[in-house]
């Protein structure tokens, strides 16, 4: 059942609500439409709760075309489509034919023979899930592409701190970690400037991305003294696959400076939310004390994560179901 006040519209005046045909990326979508998806996310939040199947997606089959290993991304996925009523295939990158040397452009054009309604892409190279987009008949969600996006992971953080916190606009974000290599940050700054929210960035140097003033946030290098006032912590993993260089002196000094502790979260408002997008690093960048707090909503953004995965396939396969105002 769709959750209370929740109203699922389907036009604005002269447009479609959502007139994307993939979800590539939190880049280029409006306000307007990341509410929308946030609004329709709702309504799966108690079926997922309640462990109920809806046949939304009958017939359709979903790919699930993972060339990045990935353990939260590919269940939550997998469980959003087979929810709906999809078919849900599988393929991991270990087992495809990418490992005997086949093209990208190739394997675009192989799912494509395949007929998929939907194929959802995970893969190491930014860019590779618009590259794929471009050659394939059917609706593509990007589910993380190397330092590019991760577009329904700032969906389901979005969510998280809406619900928990009533609202996004006005919220103070500090979001703190490796920047220089993380999607997830990406992703989340653009979905939450754009919705209205103050964010602060925090990394020492050697993780800060270049004029990251430009995406209209305020970046930090002393962790302390970004938590004043923060209404919403959100730490980040430190990504040693993608760095090749000495970004940190050791990961012992990285969580004496940037280490989310009790003592240091004192420092932000006492009923701020905590969050981190797993997996986590404990005692890095992270306590257990402070991810296992009353205040911690990791495991909420888990479960937040189901419900927009679901409510993504479902608004992107409307127009190839023939639901009503989706051409």
């Amino acid at each position: 059942m769709p959750a209370p006040g929740h109203r699922p519209a389907t036009l604005i005046p002269g447009r479609a609500v959502f007139p994307h045909r993939h979800l590539t990326g939190i880049a280029g979508l409006q306000p307007h439409e990341i509410t929308f998806l946030l609004d329709e996310a709702e309504q799966w939040i108690e079926a997922n709760r309640a462990r109920r199947k809806s046949d939304e997606l009958a017939g359709l089959t979903v790919i699930n075309a993972f060339f990045e290993n990935s353990t939260r991304t590919l269940l939550s996925f997998e469980i959003a489509g087979k929810r709906l009523g999809a078919d849900v295939v599988n393929m991991h990158a270990a087992q495809s034919s990418v490992k005997k040397g086949e093209t990208l452009i190739d394997t675009a054009m192989t799912l494509n023979a395949m007929r998929a309604d939907a194929i959802v892409i995970r893969h190491q190279s930014s860019g590779a899930v618009q590259l794929i987009a471009g050659k394939v008949d059917c609706p593509v969600l990007n589910a993380g592409d190397g330092r590019h996006e991760h577009p329904t992971q700032a969906l389901l953080d979005a969510l998280t701190i809406r619900r928990r916190r009533g609202s996004i606009a006005g919220q103070r974000v500090v979001i703190c970690g490796d920047l220089l290599h993380s999607r997830v940050a990406r992703s989340n700054i653009l979905a939450l400037t754009a919705l209205a929210a103050e964010v602060r960035v925090v990394a020492p140097s050697t993780l800060m991305p270049p004029a990251i003033e430009a995406m209209h946030v305020q970046p930090f290098t002393d962790f302390d003294a970004a938590l004043e006032g923060a209404d919403v912590v959100m730490m980040l993993r430190l990504q040693n696959e993608r760095m090749d260089g000495a970004f940190i002196p050791s990961t012992r000094e990285f969580h004496k400076r940037y280490g989310l502790t009790p003592e240091r979260l004192a420092l932000a408002r006492p009923d701020a939310l905590v969050m981190h997008p797993g997996p986590m690093n404990r005692g890095v960048e992270i306590t257990s004390s402070v991810a296992d707090h009353e205040r911690s909503a990791i495991t909420e953004q888990v479960e937040m994560g189901v419900a927009v995965r679901m409510a993504c396939l479902d608004v992107l396969t409307r127009a190839q179901r023939g639901v009503e105002g989706w051409a």
